[in-house]
């Protein structure tokens, strides 16, 4: 920058104030008193959110869930009854699926296929929650 004027100066200006008052974004967390609970097991809640038609060629419907997993909890073994995407908003949990056995820590992401077999444990001592986007054909 060679030469700046008034002009220039007073226009940066503005820009370094507006860039100054701009805030992250955090993402958006579910209003946890929004959904339907339903008691799973021993320690474990699904918290149904609602459900939507859905526009993914060979869906007709997708819908919201949380598991809420308490410490010491487990899910029982079943089969998926339709294909989901999985991701672990809070806490930490280990995951059984089809014999497999992975960690599964806040933020990872996964999928099960229709009939996939899946168990989820709580061995920490924090609450585990795993939403799950429901895509029903």
């Amino acid at each position: 920058m060679d030469k700046l004027n008034r002009r220039s100066a007073l226009a940066f200006g503005f820009v370094a104030a507006a860039a100054a008052m701009v805030k992250p974004v955090a993402a958006q967390t579910m209003d946890m008193t929004a959904g339907k609970d339903t008691t799973l097991a021993p320690g474990v809640v699904q918290r149904a959110y609602g459900e939507s038609p859905a526009i993914i060629p060979g869906f007709k419907s997708v819908s919201m869930r949380d598991i809420i997993i308490q410490p010491g909890s487990k899910t029982g073994e079943n089969p998926m009854k339709n294909a989901m995407v999985c991701h672990i908003t809070e806490g930490e949990l280990r995951i059984v699926q089809d014999g497999k056995t992975i960690t599964a820590k806040k933020n990872h992401v996964w999928t099960c296929d229709k009939n996939t077999k899946e168990q989820a444990f709580n061995d920490g001592k924090a609450v585990g929650i795993m939403r799950i986007t429901d895509l029903m054909a």
